[in-house]
């Protein structure tokens, strides 16, 4: 058959959206012009791309298969036109997914001056923890710590080396002593962090005499929101477990107090990443220099 680049582009919104409606406003038309594009697009191929139910579609193994094989070239196509036609200041949707412990991008100053700079753009940021594929999930950009980024990207530094450590209240640790080794955390109340209800809590990294291990230290309270961990200590709830620029104002103030800190083991920092493109938008191009000079000034 013949490609319908408009069909294309309709099936493109219902598998990133997930759903008919939220497809339809994303594109500006309306739920049943969705649906109609969707039953057109399928009867040219002649094989069904999406399983309807009541609420939400999911792809079908052909569906994904043409997915993957079209999200790349339509990225890639809409970058062109906006860089053929960049006939002045950046603007348009700029979509990102962060990591919730980005502190230093999700603080506020970074994103308050990328906006004040570039009036233009639109700046979506989606915080979560799920590491899924940005170009499959529609996002231009992602900012996650290096260690995980896929090598096929281009990766921008967004900060330095950086350190998880153990924290507690002045107060907590005047009433259950503080810990002189990482295996003596097993004895006390700790709240950790998981990424969903179903996976065991993350085990505490440290180093000692060179040699990387961990411990499972049993949390008492586990959570997927670092603000809920961060509160929970400085109410005096227990040691926590984080990093160190999440709470090194806490611990300016005196509200927290790092411990073993002679066991801490520093990894490569954040990044904002993005796919490997000859020509990438003037809008991503734009976020990419308000990194760069961000971190300069940091």
């Amino acid at each position: 058959m013949s490609a319908d680049l408009n069909l294309l582009r309709v099936f493109l919104a219902v598998a990133e959206a997930g759903n008919f409606r939220a497809a339809a406003d994303r594109l500006g038309v309306t739920r049943s012009a969705v649906s109609q594009g969707i039953r057109r697009l399928e009867d040219g191929l002649g094989i069904a791309l999406v399983l309807r139910s009541t609420r939400s579609v999911r792809l079908t193994e052909a569906g994904a298969r043409l997915y993957r094989q079209v999200a790349m070239p339509f990225s890639a196509i809409g970058a062109a036109l906006e860089d053929v036609f960049d006939d002045g200041p950046p603007r348009g949707l700029l979509r990102v997914v962060v990591t919730s412990i980005a502190e230093r991008f999700l603080s506020g100053p970074l994103i308050a001056g990328f906006a004040e700079a570039h009036p233009g753009i639109t700046l979506d940021v989606t915080v979560t923890d799920d590491e899924s594929d940005i170009v499959a999930a529609g996002f231009d950009a992602g900012v996650r710590l290096g260690e995980v980024i896929e090598q096929d990207m281009v990766a921008v530094p967004l900060t330095g080396p950086q350190r998880e450590i153990a924290v507690a209240a002045p107060g907590y640790l005047a009433r259950h002593g503080v810990p002189r080794h990482p295996r003596e955390l097993v004895g006390h109340r700790c709240i950790g962090w998981r990424p969903a209800p179903e996976v065991a809590p993350y085990r505490w990294g440290f180093r000692e005499d060179g040699r990387d291990f961990d411990v499972a230290v049993n949390p008492q309270v586990t959570s997927n929101d670092m603000l809920l961990m961060l509160r929970t200590a400085l109410a005096g709830g227990g040691i926590t477990f984080a990093l160190e620029e999440t709470f090194r104002p806490y611990i300016a103030r005196g509200e927290l107090v790092p411990v073993l800190e002679e066991y801490v083991v520093p990894f490569p920092g954040f990044y904002l990443y993005f796919p490997s493109r000859h020509n990438p938008p003037p809008k991503l191009r734009a976020l990419v220099e308000h990194v760069r000079a961000f971190r300069g000034e940091a």
